[in-house]
């Protein structure tokens, strides 16, 4: 038994957004300046507000607010994330993202860029994201790793709110270390997406996600493992191909199911991977 794949296509051509939409871009840089991280850098913008946490050790800490409904359709939404060297920082949001139609069909796009370098450590940590009906949201993840830098990202997805159907919901998540491609993933939900919801994608399931965890050192993982069963949701972890990255992906029919499972995941990792 294996868990079911996400929907796959080729890349799409870049949405134009609509001219009534909000364009707004948020800047986040995290900095060691010898002794700990700091904040240099912390530019709120559109719906976008980015607020300091207390620090967790020697890791910095911000969590983006909704400062407005967003993303909606037309929206042109971006939020840039660097951990400079030697910096540690975690990054999670107040409340989930809904992607909402608005008052245009029009696709919102929001794109998430992270950067990581020497020997910094970033935990992307956001809330889920919510594809309401009626709504249309091409999301990108962009991430570029030094060659020691640490990455723990995990990203959950629902598909529809309580008893509504899926919004049009496209996501793409690439990543790179010291020039080479680890993972480069595009998934597509929602109508008029074929079989996205079928047997061999969700099978019926409406929460899906994945964690990926990248480490300089191979990671001691030789073979899949599966988590969970088909009626309560399940997940596969399993090493990438450069031997340093460990990518689970799980489906569920809740949010809190799909987090438990992603939870499992990275327990089965956590005594082998230190986290800085």
């Amino acid at each position: 038994m294996t868990a079911p794949a996400p929907a796959r296509s080729g890349n799409p051509p870049a949405p134009r957004p609509h001219s009534a939409g909000v364009r707004a871009t948020a800047r986040l840089r995290a900095a060691h300046n010898g002794r700990t991280t700091t904040i240099p850098l912390l530019h709120s913008d559109g719906p976008f507000h980015l607020r300091r946490l207390r620090s967790r050790g020697e890791r910095a800490r911000v969590c983006v607010l909704g400062a407005m409904s967003a993303p909606l359709g037309g929206d042109a939404l971006a939020l840039d994330v660097t951990a400079e060297a030697r910096a540690r920082l975690e990054v999670t949001t107040s409340a989930a993202t809904i992607a909402l139609r608005g008052s245009t069909t029009d696709p919102a796009t929001y794109d998430v860029r992270l950067t990581v370098g020497e020997h910094a450590s970033l935990h992307w940590l956001p809330r889920p994201l919510i594809s309401a009906r009626g709504s249309t949201l091409h999301q990108t993840c962009r991430v570029e790793l030094a060659a020691t830098s640490r990455l723990l990202l995990r990203e959950e997805q629902l598909l529809g709110r309580s008893a509504e159907p899926s919004g049009h919901l496209s996501t793409r998540l690439t990543v790179g270390r010291d020039g080479r491609s680890v993972l480069d993933q595009h998934t597509v939900y929602g109508a008029p997406a074929p079989a996205w919801d079928g047997p061999a994608v969700l099978g019926g399931h409406r929460a899906t996600g994945q964690l990926l965890l990248v480490d300089p050192e191979p990671v001691p993982l030789p073979e899949p493992v599966l988590l969970g069963d088909p009626e309560r949701g399940h997940c596969v972890l399993a090493p990438l191909a450069d031997g340093a990255a460990l990518l689970a992906t799980a489906v569920a029919p809740d949010p809190s199911r799909l987090r438990a499972l992603l939870d499992a995941a990275l327990a089965r990792v956590a005594g082998a991977v230190a986290s800085p």
